[in-house]
């Protein structure tokens, strides 16, 4: 499971819950080339708010992603 945390200068940070691991949304980042993966294939992912997004928010969001 993934949480978006908006952080400094209102850029978009990615959490991992399970570890609370911080995660750059840089591609050349293995942590977040897995994130896009398991998001990809169904992983719950939260808004900054907590919210759960739904699977097509999510796949969505994925695409505007590097």
């Amino acid at each position: 499971m993934y949480k978006l945390q908006n952080g400094f200068a209102n850029q978009q940070n990615l959490i991992r819950i399970f570890d609370n691991a911080n995660i750059p949304l840089d591609e050349f980042n293995t942590d977040y080339a897995e994130f896009k993966k398991a998001v990809t294939a169904g992983a719950e992912l939260q808004d900054a708010d907590g919210n759960v997004m739904t699977e097509q928010a999510a796949q969505d969001f994925i695409r505007t992603l590097p």
